[in-house]
């Protein structure tokens, strides 16, 4: 019987990785904590439309800060990326189809129940 063990990346069957250093991922974890508190203070500040993109902005660069490291995309191959982008790219499209679509919508008047109106009459 054969002992020969197959690994997917190299020969070496104990392979673990990539090794990141506690400090960075300390170091994240701090960013994520000091943009965690810049969301807090901006949402005390109007910045009238803007308001959303601003929050977006930093919540995007938190999503990138954990995913870079926390999830090791930074050291992934190329393909691996393509996984990872590709729920962006359809993200994108979708929410690109509605902020088409929106301004061209007819919002009608809300309903107003009259007194006369079988539905005021169920009360």
């Amino acid at each position: 019987m054969s002992h020969h063990h197959h690994d997917n990346h190299s020969g070496n069957s104990h392979a673990v990785g990539h090794i990141v250093p506690l400090n960075v991922f300390v170091a994240v974890l701090i960013a994520l904590f000091v943009l965690t508190a810049i969301t807090v203070g901006i949402s005390y500040v109007d910045f009238g439309a803007w308001n959303i993109v601003v929050a977006m902005v930093v919540a995007s660069i938190k999503a990138l800060l954990v995913a870079l490291f926390f999830m090791h995309l930074k050291f992934e191959d190329p393909f691996t990326w393509a996984y990872a982008g590709l729920p962006l790219i359809i993200l994108g499209l979708l929410l690109g189809g509605v902020f088409i679509d929106n301004p061209t919508r007819i919002y009608p008047d809300p309903v107003v129940i009259k007194s006369e109106s079988p539905l005021a009459q169920q009360k």
